[in-house]
């Protein structure tokens, strides 16, 4: 069952006064609305991430867990283009929190054990910040763990639990973390020290029920995002008019960022396939490829349309667009749990290789097909996983066949975010326009 979350605690009346609303939870029974904390993001799914750290205990068997949360882009150093903060994925998996310089501590073996450290808090820094998430009671009731403990006490009592649970100390490897300091004395202090990622990044393959929600929830942003951009393209338009059309609306829909890198590519840079700088002016007869997802409770997107500047496909823009669109309908029809991510490359290749005829020349249109078929889809656009494993339900992949004729400026590629059920599999982007009849209606209602 869900836990509630109640909207008792030190920073309700400097909240209030913000008159700032609370962003609406995702479609989940049980998810009380409740006005943020700054540093802590929004309501955690207690039961659900108290799961994940029991289902990852068990996996480990012994052992001490350690999982740093990320820290502050620093705008003297990095380049910020949106926050300059986002939460480190394996850290956000068993917490769900977005408050910076934290860590998690968990023990296995014998009962198990969880301690989440957090910084104090500073009321000076805080003016500068926004309310952050201190070690005290407040803490231990929106995230449902019982410990709770400051920073400054967490080495020793990591020393104590090593001791207690005589097994290895887990870590989570990565270019980050790898520049922790902690990890680095860890790393080289001569103790069993072992990557915790790939258990971690298992575990995620496969989502339960909060993540797919927020999914749900990062597409139908995304999918209201494309239509706007179809709406606002027109011959003349520059790109970057389109991107900020559509990048405007996953905003006033309350994505927290992009996902990645926006792509709408016209023309000649539709065939090219991260093209990401938007500097073209759009021509009358461009075919524009468009690859955007909002971003929204840490799970992202992964949505690209097709569709011509002037609100009509050419006799040959649509044979190639339809192609594509059928070679896509191919590979769905064949995703059920126990097939495999490179099955379903076979099966559109195989499609679209015996469908194509004469479109592409004296070569079949697959050898224009420059790219794979589907990656996985999460907190991260290429989300974590083994791409050998077969199809489970509960997995969340794309499938984004494409053609690309560059000596035409004629590119084509239809994605799609797909969460494989129990019989078969769930188009989870299928309101965005997809057929060329669906789309020059809607461009024609500009």
């Amino acid at each position: 069952m869900r836990s509630l979350i109640l909207a008792v605690c030190v920073a309700a009346p400097a909240l209030a006064a913000q008159g700032r609303p609370s962003p609406a939870p995702p479609p989940l029974g049980g998810w009380t609305p409740v006005p943020e904390l700054p540093g802590m993001g929004r309501p955690v799914d207690t039961a659900t991430v108290a799961a994940r750290r029991r289902v990852l205990l068990a996996r480990l068997g012994r052992g001490v867990v350690l999982v740093p949360a990320a820290h502050e882009r620093e705008l003297e150093r990095d380049y910020v283009q949106d926050n300059d903060f986002r939460q480190s994925n394996t850290f956000f998996y068993f917490t769900e929190l977005e408050t910076q310089d934290a860590w998690l501590l968990l023990v296995a073996g014998g009962a198990g054990e969880t301690v989440l450290f957090l910084p104090p808090r500073d009321p000076l820094q805080e003016r500068w910040t926004g309310l952050r998430l201190g070690p005290d009671t407040t803490a231990v009731r929106l995230t449902g763990i019982a410990r709770v403990l400051p920073t400054d006490s967490l080495d020793p009592v990591l020393s104590a639990a090593l001791v207690r649970a005589r097994g290895p100390l887990y870590v989570p490897l990565d270019q980050t973390t790898r520049d922790e300091p902690r990890f680095r004395d860890l790393l080289f202090s001569g103790r069993d020290v072992r990557n915790l990622r790939p258990t971690a990044d298992s575990m995620r393959l496969v989502k339960d029920a909060d993540e797919v929600a927020r999914m749900r929830k990062a597409v139908d942003i995304s999918v209201l995002g494309h239509v706007t951009a179809m709406q606002a393209a027109r011959p003349g338009v520059w790109e970057y008019e389109i991107e900020a059309a559509l990048e405007a609306e996953f905003r006033r829909n309350g994505a927290d960022r992009v996902g990645y890198p926006s792509i709408v590519g016209s023309g000649p840079n539709s065939t090219t396939l991260h093209y990401d700088v938007s500097r073209r002016q759009t021509r009358d007869g461009d075919l524009i490829v468009v690859d955007a997802g909002a971003e929204w409770g840490q799970y992202t997107a992964d949505v690209t349309r097709t569709f011509p500047v002037n609100g009509k496909f050419t006799p040959r823009q649509k044979a190639i667009y339809d192609l594509v669109l059928a070679t896509q309908q191919a590979a769905f029809d064949s995703t059920r749990p126990g097939t495999t991510i490179a099955q379903l490359n076979r099966v559109a290749r195989d499609y679209m290789r015996t469908h194509s005829g004469t479109l592409c020349g004296a070569q079949t249109c697959d050898a224009y097909f420059i790219h794979g078929l589907s990656h996985w889809l999460g907190m991260d656009v290429h989300d974590a996983g083994d791409y050998s494993t077969p199809l489970k339900a509960g997995m969340v992949l794309t499938i984004e066949p494409g053609i690309y004729l560059a000596q035409e400026a004629l590119g084509v590629r239809i994605e799609d975010d797909v969460l494989v059920t129990a019989t078969g599999a769930e188009w989870l982007s299928a309101k965005a326009p997809k057929t060329t009849a669906e789309i020059e209606r809607l461009m024609g209602r500009r």
